[in-house]
């Protein structure tokens, strides 16, 4: 089962989208789910983790939802707080209004790189927490896919648009946060028992020497998906993860 909803709060409204096998009221695990950059709630790789998830554990329920300026979110400039209050709301959501015995951590590219700066700046909520490709260099990732004309218009404090389906302004302050808030040279020691990361030998983004040395110097589990791109496109590596991740959860 799927179901849409909003969750509005404090001026700002979070497009959200749940999976659950049939009745909610059996559920006692909450998985938060995020996926990357110009992505959207309704995105293929969540709804097949979720459907192997619940299929199986009827007690558990996935919940993802539109990050700012993406997808049915009202919003059209990025601010990194925002990210982080969407974020903080359906957590939130999922222990207060739903009672969770349990809460976990599923993100992926952006989703890792925030979820990384959540445990940061908030503290850690997660029973556990699974991380497939996090971008741990968000800012080299944004900034690399600019081009001259792009940072000539930065430059001049002009918004560039970027993304795929739907674009976004991106802005030099938006920028400026994440080269502030670089997740990659944290100390995650005191998370790392309850944390596995998951790399793509072929990753385009976030090389395997970077992951391999976050997590060594976190001391954090960790595996590479030999032959696996950035978003995973290959179904039988997709499933090796998906699998390994509700393992990790403990279902």
């Amino acid at each position: 089962m799927e179901k849409k909803f909003d969750i509005n709060k404090d001026g700002y409204s979070v497009r959200c989208l749940c999976y659950y096998d049939k009745d909610p009221k059996d559920v006692t695990d909450i998985v938060i789910a995020t996926y990357g950059f110009g992505g959207v709630k309704e995105n293929s790789a969540i709804k097949k983790f979720s459907e192997k998830l619940t299929s199986k554990h009827k007690n558990f329920e996935v919940v993802t939802f539109d990050w700012p300026c993406h997808g049915a979110d009202a919003r059209n400039r990025m601010i990194l707080s925002e990210f982080l209050k969407y974020y903080q709301m359906v957590v939130e959501y999922a222990k207060e209004e739903r009672g969770a015995e349990r809460i976990y951590a599923y993100g992926t590219s952006l989703g890792g790189y925030m979820t990384l700066l959540y445990l940061n700046k908030l503290g850690n909520p997660f029973t556990k927490i699974a991380l497939r490709v996090p971008a741990i260099h968000m800012y080299e990732n944004f900034a690399g896919r600019l081009t001259d004309d792009d940072w000539a218009k930065i430059k001049k404090k002009k918004d560039v648009n970027v993304g795929f389906k739907r674009k976004i302004n991106l802005s030099q302050d938006f920028l400026d946060e994440l080269e502030e808030n670089n997740v990659s040279d944290k100390d995650y020691l005191d998370f790392a028992d309850d944390m596995m990361i998951i790399a793509g030998g072929k990753d385009q983004y976030t090389s395997v020497e970077d992951i391999t040395k976050f997590c060594e110097d976190n001391v954090i589990e960790y595996e590479v998906v030999e032959n696996a791109d950035h978003p995973f496109t290959d179904p039988n590596l997709m499933d090796y993860a998906i699998s390994k991740i509700i393992k990790f959860f403990g279902a």
